[in-house]
């Protein structure tokens, strides 16, 4: 063997050895990808976004609501996470997730609908109709956030950049770049628009089979080739680690990672990089302990309440009246909704 080939392999071995470390300092290779994934940005085109934008003789530092440079890199360029425009579903019979997945459901004028985690993971938005209404399903890995929202006659994507380490979606229709926690254009054309949100819940897929036997079940059939009964996040969802910088967490009075419903209507003020209006938190371990919680909220009472079938928080008015609201890690909340 000559002189050139030894050094070769000898160069092979130290850097698998440095990987290996790497990976084992991490946790393992789902967590080590999880933490060195926004490198990636340097090999994809991070700016189709404000590019696309400018096309349309829109200038993207004098339509936004928030500082431009919070906007970052999640890694995958814009449409780099694909959404599922065709989705496609199963029956409870049919469908190969467990009954302890966790599933977004939505019922829309008497049809249930559920979309599994382990395919939401992956693909963060589905663009569906839902008992005859237009709406997009989006969900966001790394802040277990869920907003459902009507999308007319236009589809959503994943933009592939970040707001508080959280989803940034994009209007097909004009390139209006949206806050996921917050429902709210941030970008463009469309700048301080609110989305108009419908009720969903996190659960489990089997206590939403007990209470919506007939619901459909977003299949994996979405025309991408993905491992939807992998968890592509590593320890994630339970540590306390972030992997993108986040603003206000010395408010933070919870684990970061401890579930959190939230509720919020914005006003018609339009304060940079803040959010206007009323909003409220109710974290899931009291409202289990103490069942049903009334507060204040946008100039009337509303109630949060523990729903023993779901094993979730449902939020709703008085009367019973559901009122759109969103699951999250509590890390958000003070980054969405400062004090």
């Amino acid at each position: 063997m000559n002189r050139a080939i030894k050094i070769t392999l000898s160069s092979i071995s130290l850097v698998a050895l440095l990987l290996g470390t790497l990976v084992l300092e991490a946790g393992g290779w789902e967590d080590f990808k999880l933490q060195y994934f926004s490198l990636t940005k340097h090999f994809h085109d991070q700016t189709q976004e404000f590019d696309d934008l400018r096309k349309q003789n829109i200038n993207p530092k004098e339509n936004t609501r928030i500082d431009l440079t919070q906007l970052l890199d999640g890694g995958p360029p814009k449409d780099g996470i694909p959404s599922v425009d065709n989705p496609r579903f199963d029956t409870a019979e049919t469908t190969p997730f467990d009954q302890d997945e966790l599933v977004i459901g939505v019922v829309v004028n008497g049809e249930a609908k559920a979309y599994p985690y382990g395919i939401m993971n992956w693909h963060e938005i589905v663009n569906d109709t839902v008992g005859g209404t237009n709406l997009t399903v989006t969900y966001c890995p790394l802040c277990d956030t869920i907003v459902v929202f009507e999308r007319g006659n236009t589809t959503y994507g994943v933009s592939g950049k970040l707001y508080q380490s959280c989803l940034v979606m994009y209007d097909r229709a004009d390139d209006t770049l949206y806050a996921q926690p917050w429902a709210l254009g941030i970008v463009g054309a469309n700048v301080n628009r609110s989305l108009n949100r419908l009720p969903a819940v996190k659960t489990t897929l089997g206590d939403w089979l007990a209470e919506h036997p007939d619901s459909k079940i977003l299949s994996t059939d979405t025309g991408y080739s993905r491992n939807y009964m992998d968890y592509p996040y590593g320890n994630y969802y339970t540590n306390e680690e972030l992997v993108f910088p986040v603003r206000n967490q010395d408010e933070l009075t919870l684990h970061p990672k401890a579930i959190i419903s939230y509720v919020w209507k914005s006003d018609e003020q339009t304060p940079k990089n803040r959010f206007s209006g009323a909003n409220h938190q109710f974290p899931h371990q009291e409202i289990e302990r103490v069942g049903t919680k009334v507060v204040d909220f946008n100039d009337r009472q509303i109630r949060a309440r523990w729903d023993d079938k779901l094993e979730t928080v449902i939020v709703e008015e008085l009367d019973g009246t559901r009122i759109p609201s969103s699951t999250a890690f509590a890390f958000v909340y003070p980054a969405f909704f400062p004090e």
